[in-house]
């Protein structure tokens, strides 16, 4: 629910998405830094998706990984 309900619209559709297509698939670890991850700022969020700002780098790569859902290819 955390990923949906966000302060801004493009956060609920990008964590929306990721978490439809690979909460399942994530380790206790990366569960607890997700978590971690949804106490952020929204537009600090937003920038790190979207390539704007370095994400500090205990996310970093999970912020890629949402990025690369937010973003398909093709």
């Amino acid at each position: 629910m955390r990923s949906i309900r966000r302060g801004i619209r493009e956060m609920d559709m990008i964590l929306g998405r990721f978490s439809e297509i690979a909460l399942s698939d994530l380790s206790d670890d990366e569960l607890r830094l997700y978590d971690d991850l949804l106490s952020e700022n929204d537009h600090d969020l937003y920038q790190w998706v979207t390539g704007q700002a370095a994400a500090p780098d205990r996310f970093t790569a999970l912020i890629d990984r949402i990025a690369r859902i937010a973003t398909p290819a093709g």
